[in-house]
């Protein structure tokens, strides 16, 4: 990959008119991989209905070069229930074409800064296990292996490992301050 190229990428927020393109980059992952445990590609409407979900809270960031969604990352809160909203976790897909173009370490610088403003204390990933490359991206990046799910999922005619990778974004304060939404930390991005 020409380095020269991503200095064309734009990494911005992620609206509901971006699912086609975002679904265009997740679908290949979907059907030939491990590295989402989903069997069906979603609809647009159901995939429209997920990011309106994310962008209440959380940021959903979409890479384009000319026009097109290349690339995408965003955060969710890391489990349902409430004393768990300090936590988030994270989810990156890259088009295959751009793997290795720097695109994952600026949507993931990002998306990681968005939520340091935002108050999150502790970033999760979920790794489908082996694999090499997203554990080395997540280490590099200061993530720590905490934990693995032996054989948790069935995919693809076999079962597959989980990892979990944590990375500590601030120390935890005994009382932590309540967080602030996506949108209030966008309007200070600005």
């Amino acid at each position: 990959m020409d380095n020269k190229i991503v200095d064309k990428f734009t990494i911005r927020t992620a609206t509901i008119e971006d699912a086609a393109g975002i679904l265009a980059v997740y679908s290949p992952y979907l059907l030939n991989t491990t590295i989402t445990y989903e069997y069906e590609i979603p609809t647009l409407e159901e995939f429209q209905e997920r990011i309106r979900k994310v962008i209440k809270f959380y940021p959903y960031l979409v890479c384009e070069l000319e026009g097109e969604i290349v690339g995408y990352a965003y955060a969710s809160q890391h489990m349902e229930r409430a004393a768990f909203k300090w936590g988030a976790e994270i989810s990156i897909y890259i088009k295959q074409e751009y793997h290795g173009s720097g695109i994952a370490s600026r949507l993931y610088t990002s998306i990681i800064d968005n939520l340091y403003k935002q108050g999150v204390y502790k970033v999760y990933a979920l790794i489908d296990s082996p694999n090499e490359k997203s554990e080395a991206f997540h280490l590099k990046r200061g993530f720590k292996e905490i934990a693995c799910l032996s054989r948790t999922a069935y995919k693809l005619g076999r079962w597959c490992d989980m990892k979990y990778y944590e990375k500590v974004l601030r120390k935890c304060e005994d009382t932590p301050a309540e967080l602030l939404p996506f949108s209030e930390v966008e309007d200070m991005n600005k």
